[in-house]
């Protein structure tokens, strides 16, 4: 019996098992919703298969342009804590937990990457971009204690700050002015004070994120390919819901596109299991909900709830390639819509219109976020808004970064930029929210949405 796509997804709904099976093959196949895609958006060029991460080029280049920035103020050595920064611009992704984790990058070195990690990591550092890693066994560190060297010591927990520090003053870097990306709090200052003499620390938060905000061609790139993936991801999901109707769940739905998701990306990334390919891989599903769960912006309950009629069912997903990538939601009202159901859908369309519209370089983020609330407003929803309308989109660790398409955010707009569309409308008191998202890129004249996925009434509106 030849397999269809219809008879494939109702097999993804039988179990993790049959899923796995028929979204390996689905992954292959198109649909009957790819066939409503917006095809008239001029989207970036994405990047090609075999370019799954930015390479090792990129992130010394952009710690190399972050040297050059810094250069005005006297910087002698750059030191990251934070690990979405230690990411963005070592590329070693990995992320730190209580295991405090620095890199430092000297101004008077090209090239150099010099590590203060605990041993954990110690094989992912040393085999990606790495002059030098100096590390601790683990947290809380014994003075001496190495096992995996054969020295079992107990004692007192290092202070891991000082520790750090240490491996400074190594470096000659006593008197000098470093940049760090982080508030020292007075312990740490009196740490620093002791163990550097004359040293000066500078917060450089700032000038990280600045560069973070504004995308490179290649970050845009690998973006733009996580976001045709994220197409076919949400296809898939319209044609499950409508395959198997009520009776399936938002858990059932979440389990079954992040499945499937997973297999679509993993078909054209490189993979051997081997640290620093397939990195950054992302497609989330723990926000798919149904009912009245959909009202509440942030909900807290765990999501198990049937698709019913004359209900709304939000598939709420996140996608990343190499760190490169954003947020793509879509609602959907099963009929029998309400007339108030109908007008939140319009409202919230009609919102993204407006953002899709003014979102340009030179324009004013609070003025972004002010004709999208006193359309809201000027329409009646006033009682149904929770948030301002976007973000600006992280890469690696961080969904959310300046700027915001906020009342409170005096930023202009350059090329570049990256922001979340989802000027939502929620109402718990009837059991219904329409917060749809989407990635809006800044280009030289405006902006594009970079998803296919249309907000339409021909995708939204379903009937079971």
């Amino acid at each position: 019996m030849k397999l269809t796509r219809r008879s494939l997804i109702r097999n993804v709904g039988l179990g993790l098992t049959a899923a796995g099976v028929a979204s390996r093959t689905l992954a292959s196949t198109g649909g009957e919703s790819e066939d409503l895609f917006v095809t008239d958006r001029e989207h970036p060029e994405p990047a090609p298969k075999g370019y799954d991460r930015l390479p090792l080029s990129w992130y010394q280049a952009t710690t190399r342009s972050l040297k050059d920035r810094l250069e005005p103020e006297g910087i002698d050595a750059i030191v990251l804590q934070r690990d979405a920064n230690a990411v963005y611009y070592s590329g070693c992704f990995r992320g730190s937990g209580e295991r405090t984790t620095w890199v430092m990058f000297r101004m008077d070195e090209a090239d150099t990457a010099y590590w203060f990690s605990p041993g954990i990591d110690r094989d992912l550092i040393t085999s990606w971009w790495c002059t030098e890693n100096d590390y601790y066994f683990c947290y809380p560190h014994a003075e001496g204690g190495f096992p995996n060297l054969g020295k079992v010591k107990t004692g007192p927990a290092v202070d891991l700050f000082d520790w750090m520090l240490e491996g400074l003053q190594k470096h000659e870097l006593a008197g000098k002015r470093i940049g760090i990306d982080i508030d020292l709090n007075d312990a740490e200052l009196a740490a620093a004070k002791k163990r550097l003499p004359g040293t000066t620390f500078v917060n450089i938060s700032d000038h990280c994120m600045h560069m973070q905000v504004r995308k490179t061609p290649e970050e845009i790139a690998l973006a733009q390919r996580a976001y045709r993936y994220f197409d076919r991801i949400h296809a898939f999901s319209r044609d499950f819901i409508l395959e198997h109707g009520t009776n399936t769940t938002d858990f059932a739905i979440g389990e079954a596109l992040r499945t499937y998701g997973i297999n679509l990306l993993m078909e054209d990334i490189e993979h051997d299991g081997r640290p620093h390919n397939a990195v950054g891989i992302l497609v989330t599903s723990e926000y798919v909900r149904a009912g009245i769960a959909t009202s509440y912006p942030h909900p807290n309950q765990f999501f198990h709830a049937p698709v019913e009629k004359g209900q709304s069912v939000y598939v709420n997903t996140d996608i990343k390639i190499g760190g490169c990538g954003g947020e793509g939601y879509r609602n959907y009202l099963i009929a029998p819509w309400t007339k108030h159901q109908d007008k939140l859908w319009e409202v919230v369309a009609e919102t993204v219109e407006i953002m899709n519209d003014r979102v340009r370089p030179g324009a004013v983020c609070h003025d972004v976020a002010k004709a999208v609330h006193d359309h809201q407003v000027k329409r009646g929803m006033q009682g149904y808004i929770y948030h301002r309308p976007g973000h600006g989109t992280g890469q690696n660790f961080t969904g959310h970064q300046p700027p915001y398409l906020a009342l409170g955010d005096e930023t202009v707009i350059e090329e570049g930029m990256m922001f979340s569309v989802e000027p939502g409308l929620m109402d718990p008191s009837e059991g219904v929210g329409i917060n749809p998202s989407d990635n809006l890129l800044v280009t030289n004249d405006g902006s594009v949405l970079q998803t296919r996925v249309p907000f339409s009434k021909e995708w939204s509106y379903l009937t079971l």
